[in-house]
């Protein structure tokens, strides 16, 4: 298995309960585990009942898995922050405070979340992984996800053409020095080239790990509308060369005994059986296997009841090294 694990799924499927379920399985096998939520929810401080913040901590009686919970609201203020900061350093002071009145109007612009999330969950990749095997990832639902995955593809090419506009701008801006004057070959430590060259470096970094090291996996639950869900979901991983290891079916209605009559009986049969159908339509139209079927508990998904769901996960807690 890769070092990069991802659940995802249409909201409320159950995620977090799959991959905090599948890093306390991983940790238990001697596996060294981080798990990381970038889910606003962020439920994965209730399944341990233990508070986590934007840095690794140790989950409390689970040895060798660390937890930590990315804020989207302030990691896309340090977004702007930085960028903030960029441009003021490379602009007049007039511009200052224009600069400042469009960032405070891009807070709430489509893709601000998205783009300041994914430098979140990168940044981890980068910076927090090294001292583990494994890192699993409960991420926000579907669509914000792939939002998420396809931003190295778009932004690469964007930034390429950015590079190449300020680049020409320059050449042409050098050329027109006249008398004697010698260009100032403004390309060599250009602050605007170097600060998109490191952002191109950065999303191809994000795109060449998640397609070689990252298994992404989906949790649905079995009924039509996040089973269509599931399946849109499949086909957005597909468009970006990524592909889904597998699927989770949670959420599954206990049979009752075959002794049980009576009105909840019978509706728990007819809804156990409409279930099967689900399941047996994502086995046969369904490229990804079904690697889990987890019933669903009356009680809260936590402590020693996630060891009980991580033994119904057909997913490989071991390392593949190279």
């Amino acid at each position: 298995m890769e070092q990069f694990v991802f659940f995802g799924g249409k909201g409320g499927v159950g995620k977090t309960t799959v991959s905090c379920a599948y890093a306390h399985r991983c940790a238990r096998d001697g596996v060294r585990t981080l798990v990381v939520s970038t889910d606003p929810a962020h439920s994965v401080s209730d399944v341990f009942d233990q508070q986590f913040g934007d840095e690794p901590e140790s989950v409390a009686g689970v040895e060798g898995l660390d937890a930590m919970e990315i804020d989207p609201e302030d990691e896309m203020q340090r977004h702007l922050d930085e960028i903030r900061e960029a441009l003021s350093e490379q602009v007049s002071a007039a511009m200052v405070s224009e600069i400042n009145r469009q960032l405070e109007m891009s807070h709430g612009t489509p893709g601000a979340y998205e783009s300041a999330l994914f430098d979140a969950f990168v940044d981890v990749m980068r910076t927090e992984s090294e001292p583990y095997d494994r890192v699993v990832f409960d991420t926000a639902p579907t669509g914000s996800t792939l939002r998420l995955l396809g931003l190295p593809e778009f932004l690469g090419d964007w930034i390429d053409r950015l590079l190449y506009k300020r680049k020409q701008s320059i050449d042409l801006f050098e050329k027109a020095a006249v008398g004697d004057m010698e260009p100032r070959r403004l390309l060599e430590g250009d602050p605007v080239i170097e600060r998109l060259q490191r952002r191109k470096e950065f999303f191809e970094y994000a795109g060449e790990t998640m397609r070689n090291e990252a298994a992404f996996f989906l949790v649905f639950n079995p009924d039509q509308l996040s089973v269509n869900e599931t399946a849109r979901a499949i086909e957005g991983f597909t468009d970006r060369d990524l592909r889904v290891r597998g699927l989770v079916a949670n959420k599954l209605t206990p049979s009752p005994d075959e002794d049980e009559e009576g009105r909840g009986a019978r509706y728990l049969r007819e809804k156990v059986e409409t279930e099967r159908e689900r399941l047996a339509q994502v086995r046969e139209g369904f490229d990804p296997p079904l690697v889990a079927e987890i019933e669903s508990r009356t009680t809260e998904v936590r402590g020693d009841v996630l060891a009980d769901v991580a033994a119904s996960l057909d997913v490989e807690p071991s390392v593949t090294h190279d």
